[in-house]
């Protein structure tokens, strides 16, 4: 039996309807219905569960996160430690990802930004960019699954790509540059920033002043991996000093974006409602049910929470 509680009770039916359509076979349940027991579950699908209900599934042989990102989870006192977590994948998401950053690329390469100010103000001024695809150089945080389906697609694209990663892997198409000794040099190649880290200790506050100085003059950055990496005041600072031309952000330390929130109204930042890659219910399910039938047949999925990663 699969509880869902993922989003609230609200949704349910929309998680019914699409296992249901995607995996049949699979029980499902709302955790929010007055006759469910817990105790009667293997598995749950969450995003934030209420306090203390997370220590009710203690029992089960795996939780699933209806998101990429999972830090949220792991600091709860009732999280169960002893459980597998399992974090959302898929290949929509895969490719929301991509089709997101690619738009943000072409907004900061033709400055869409002035575009949609003038608009607001009926202004009529030709800002002509030249720099094409070809010619820029796409620098990626993070070559996990996500990162890895980005730096492809926008190789297909034309554009230039490199990726930068905490252990050493093989190497693929894409130049891959590992640890400390790599950052350098591949900060200073790259022409627009692609975070998508996961949430570590290492990893929030690494996007300060220090980190943005390394990037090529007139560099941009794109925010897709989670708020708290970047450090507001040094990512403005950048953006004001000219250093930097701009900036897509789709993630923040305080979400929804407190009002009084300097990025707003800041002409050089896109702020987008971290809608980036956020499969639709049909697709997630096909990628829990999947993943459950992997866990049945004795494997671990692939997006299993690693304790020793951080992620």
């Amino acid at each position: 039996m699969l509880a869902i509680s993922a989003e609230g009770p609200g949704v349910w039916e929309n998680w019914r309807t699409a296992f249901r359509e995607v995996a049949p076979g699979i029980r499902t349940v709302s955790w929010f219905d007055p006759a469910f027991d817990p105790s009667k579950a293997d598995y749950a699908l969450v995003w934030d569960p209420a306090p203390g209900e997370m220590a009710k599934m203690q029992h089960m042989r795996a939780i699933f996160c209806s998101g990429a990102g999972v830090n949220h989870l792991l600091g709860r006192k009732d999280f169960p430690k002893d459980v597998m977590l399992v974090r959302m994948g898929g290949d929509q998401t895969a490719v929301l990802m991509a089709d997101y950053v690619l738009w943000a690329i072409v907004s900061l390469l033709r400055d869409a930004r002035t575009w949609a100010l003038q608009q607001e103000k009926k202004i009529w001024r030709r800002n002509l960019e030249y720099r094409t695809s070809a010619e820029t150089t796409i620098g990626i945080l993070g070559y996990g699954n996500l990162g890895s389906a980005v730096a492809q697609r926008l190789s297909k694209a034309g554009f230039q790509v490199s990726a930068w990663c905490r252990r050493v892997r093989p190497i693929e198409n894409i130049p891959l540059y590992f640890g400390e000794d790599g950052k350098v040099d591949f900060l200073g190649k790259t022409d627009i920033l692609v975070n998508l880290l996961p949430s570590t200790l290492q990893t929030r506050g690494l996007i300060d002043a220090e980190f943005l100085s390394h990037l090529k003059p007139g560099g941009s950055l794109i925010n897709v991996g989670r708020g708290e990496q970047v450090v507001v005041e040094d990512l403005i600072s950048a953006l004001d000093s000219g250093r930097m031309l701009g900036a897509v952000l789709d993630v923040f330390a305080q979400e929804p974006l407190p009002q009084d929130a300097v990025f707003w109204e800041h002409p050089k930042v896109f702020v987008t409602p971290h809608v980036a890659a956020e499969a639709s219910c049909k697709m997630q399910a096909a990628y829990v049910a999947g993943a459950i039938g992997e866990i049945e047949a004795g494997k671990t999925p692939a997006l299993t929470y690693h304790p020793d990663w951080g992620y």
